[in-house]
């Protein structure tokens, strides 16, 4: 098989360099972000893509754009993580109320959980792969969606995305070796 999914994290954005859970509440890139952004476009030059997929979320979406990519197909399955109650509170915050808190073990309160997520993630692959056939598919999107898209990609339960770190602007490849899935790149950036 030669499909490839390259897997693109959005640009920083006020929460995202704060450490705050950021799922639906639609912020801006900040200025580094636009920045990294636009550097992006250097790691993605000259590759053709099958199709190219973002959140709608504005932040993945102007990702998109800056990276070069001026018609994507927005898929909300692509959307971060709900967070629920947990939306703009940092790890730290939400430790106090419950101090062994994991959000990949205990996931959020009034949320989706992480099965959900998975569902979803479950639902981009298979796009994805369709669309592909023999070929690269790019995805803009978030970086929770993105490790439990990886995880789900390697066939294993969505709470091993907790050990795939992803920072903002970064590029991962989910591709094969033979017939097995696997990351040919990761968390790669300008």
């Amino acid at each position: 098989m030669t499909i490839e999914l390259w897997l693109v994290r959005h640009g920083e954005t006020e929460w995202s360099k704060t450490g705050q859970h950021t799922g639906r509440t639609d912020l801006p890139l900040t200025e580094v972000g636009i920045a990294k952004a636009k550097e992006l476009r250097r790691l993605l030059d000259g590759q053709k893509f099958e199709a190219v997929f973002t959140s709608p979320l504005k932040r993945a979406a102007e990702t998109c754009r800056l990276a070069g990519f001026e018609n994507p197909t927005i898929d909300p399955n692509l959307q971060e993580w709900d967070y629920g109650a947990y939306e703009g509170k940092t790890t730290h915050d939400i430790r106090k109320e419950r101090p062994d808190w994991d959000l990949w073990r205990d996931g959020v309160e009034n949320g989706e959980s992480i099965d959900e997520v998975a569902r979803r993630a479950d639902q981009v692959i298979e796009s994805a792969v369709s669309v592909a056939q023999s070929g690269r598919v790019a995805l803009f999107a978030h970086g929770h969606i993105l490790r439990v898209l990886t995880a789900r990609w390697l066939s294993l339960t969505p709470d091993y995305a907790k050990r795939f770190a992803l920072t903002t602007a970064s590029l991962s490849i989910l591709s094969y070796e033979r017939d097995t899935r696997v990351i040919s790149r990761w968390n790669q950036t300008t």
